[in-house]
């Protein structure tokens, strides 16, 4: 069965390559740079399965393009979907599958280690030592311990960065449609988003993107906030609305800001453009904050996320082929609304 991988980039085929080779699948991969998109399509209308990431556009439009070729398998080398139309799929009987937990821990480690880097100002120190300046001023931070973190949505990544929160002595304040009953047992207390807005110090977001989260913190949530919380962000840029954030910061509401996402991430990240311009007027501003540290949504690079990465989009692809269906297929039924495109 031929795969055509989209977005390839070459630190993940040797995943992927030494994974086939391991077990001995009968799979022909073919890397390509390019993202998909309605006029990429054309280029890959002989591939039974497409094998898309976080960037690539597989909209109704797109989907229309890929049914008139031999396309049956759309797999996501990632968790979120939100740039899939799963009804267009279907109508094409193109089965939609996904990673759903690459590595958990590794998005939780990355949120916490946002959050002490800009609560201590490493990176700043950082440089400010390099070029022979060993002041202390400006770099002061505060201890986590006996601070309250907000965590909205509690999967597997929310409950790993739970995990260690607590064991960092912080009271953890949580909001998910779904409790989870492992992070009640650890000691995590469920509330209402107004009443976590208002009470943490820290908010950590770690819910996927769909119609009813697009914006979730808006102008009006920030509102909510303690004046001088921190805001960290690993899950989905869309989440946020940039606008209202940048103008939060600009009346000094945050002491610091972290980003690892960013609403229109897919026109730069994951690529060099450090001789180019920045055209994006908001990133350009974001970048401009020096309590505001932005990530290219690297949180779930790991060594073991790439491995759990191959492993599983691999394991889906041969379940296709020895049962007509894919494992960790997404079913469009399970969802009220089609989760938007960002």
């Amino acid at each position: 069965m031929k795969v055509a991988f989209l977005s390839a980039k070459s630190y993940e085929e040797s995943f992927f390559l030494e994974e086939i080779k391991r077990h001995s699948y009968k799979l022909e991969l073919e890397f390509f740079e390019h993202r998909l998109s309605p006029q990429t399509a054309p280029l890959v209308l002989d591939y039974s399965v497409i094998c898309i990431f976080v960037h690539d556009d597989a909209s109704r439009e797109t989907i229309e393009v890929l049914r008139r070729g031999k396309t049956r398998v759309i797999a996501l080398r990632c968790a979120g979907f939100n740039n899939v139309d799963l009804r267009a799929a279907e109508e094409a009987g193109i089965q939609v599958c996904n990673v759903p937990a690459y590595s958990p821990n590794a998005v939780a480690e990355h949120t916490v280690g946002m959050m002490l880097t800009l609560n201590r100002k490493f990176h700043r120190s950082y440089w400010r030592v390099r070029e022979g300046n060993f002041s202390l001023d400006g770099l002061m931070g505060f201890d986590m311990a006996g601070k309250t973190i907000g965590i909205i949505g509690t999967g597997k990544i929310g409950s790993a960065v739970a995990r260690i929160l607590l064991g960092m002595q912080c009271t953890v304040l949580a909001v998910d449609p779904v409790p989870s009953e492992e992070c009640r047992k650890m000691g995590v207390e469920y509330v209402t988003l107004e009443h976590l807005l208002q009470r943490s110090d820290v908010i950590t977001l770690h819910c996927p993107l769909t119609p009813e989260t697009y914006h979730l913190i808006n102008a009006e949530r920030i509102a909510m906030m303690k004046d001088g919380a921190m805001l960290i962000n690993t899950s989905r840029g869309a989440v946020v609305d940039t606008k209202a954030l940048i103008q939060a910061l600009k009346r000094r509401k945050f002491c610091a800001v972290g980003l690892d996402v960013y609403e229109e991430e897919e026109k730069y990240f994951y690529e060099d453009l450090s001789d180019k311009v920045i055209e994006d007027d908001l990133l350009a501003r974001l970048l401009t904050f020096p309590n505001v540290l932005i990530t290219a949504h690297q949180a779930f690079f790991t060594r073991e996320a790439l491995e759990n990465i191959a492993r599983t989009t691999l394991a889906n692809i041969v379940s296709y082929m020895q049962t007509g269906v894919c494992t960790n297929l997404i079913r469009s039924e399970r969802y009220k609304t089609q989760p938007v495109k960002r």
